[in-house]
């Protein structure tokens, strides 16, 4: 990965995150055969509006792998209650249907990349093992 990469100054291919509401949530999320990060945001909330790029970001890197999606308190509340979401952008991190790590506020890509490959699907970050390597 190069230093551009890293400062999020190179293109990065985007997906659609899957759009969650109280209708589909256990079937997408709680239910799903991979892990999922749900980012939790609301209208009218900036740092919501400036988490989107990573979170399509993510939808992309991790498609496959991991379930990426999105759940607008307005079309949630029986399950934004339910999670206990009381702030936006709230990212919840789910394996095996359970809440494994719960971010609020905005934070950057490498932030949200280390939860994922850690906590979700047992990998060490790509800088880890490459620093490790050159320290080996």
């Amino acid at each position: 990965m190069g230093i551009l990469n890293w400062l999020g100054l190179e293109p990065q291919p985007e997906a659609e995150p899957t759009a969650l509401d109280d209708d589909n949530f256990r079937r997408e999320v709680i239910e799903s055969d991979v892990p999922a990060m749900v980012d939790v945001w609301s209208d009218g909330c900036a740092p919501c509006r400036a988490l989107v790029p990573t979170v399509r970001r993510l939808a992309a890197k991790y498609e496959g792998k991991v379930k990426v999606g999105q759940l607008n308190v307005a079309l949630g509340p029986r399950t934004v209650t339910a999670l206990g979401v009381s702030g936006t952008p709230t990212v919840l991190f789910f394996q095996g249907g359970k809440v494994v790590e719960r971010v609020v506020g905005l934070r950057g890509q490498h932030y949200y990349e280390e939860i994922i490959e850690v906590d979700l699907l047992g990998t060490r970050a790509p800088e880890e093992e490459s620093a490790g390597a050159a320290n080996g």
